[in-house]
């Protein structure tokens, strides 16, 4: 599995145009939202995916403080091949990044309530009460350096 961590401005369009059919098919498509899933954030953010020879099978972004939240945030989790350690990965390679090209020593995300057991095994809190995000429901969670 191959690693690649890209700012938005060192991306090819044929990486942008993958990563964003990638996000669409599951974030519109599958999980029946409708909502900007392109937005502004991207340009800001750091890409991370993970790629075999059947194309990206983890994906997610990394946003720098005061892009959505106060503190450096992650977002956009994806893992194509489900339960095969490919989102605990991701997770962890964002974490790296986030403190290597951000300088994090906290990180907020809105993760979906399902998947609240993979960012807690990351180091992730639960730090609000359950809310709802285009009809799924969501916590902020907050991971912080020991």
């Amino acid at each position: 599995m191959e690693l690649t961590v890209k700012h938005f401005t060192q991306l090819t369009r044929d990486e942008l145009f993958e990563l964003y059919k990638l996000r669409v098919a599951v974030f519109i498509v599958e999980q029946q939202c409708a909502y900007p899933e392109v937005d502004d954030a991207d340009r800001q953010a750091y890409h991370i995916w993970l790629r075999d020879e059947d194309g990206i099978q983890a994906y997610l972004r990394v946003l720098p403080a005061g892009t959505t939240f106060d503190t450096v945030s992650i977002g956009r989790v994806i893992a194509v091949k489900r339960r095969q350690g490919l989102g605990s990965r991701i997770v962890a390679e964002g974490i790296r990044a986030a403190k290597e090209k951000l300088g994090a020593n906290i990180i907020t995300i809105e993760a979906q309530t399902y998947a609240r057991g993979l960012y807690e095994k990351a180091g992730f809190v639960q730090s609000s009460e359950e809310f709802l995000e285009d009809g799924i429901p969501h916590i902020q969670m907050v991971w912080k350096e020991d």
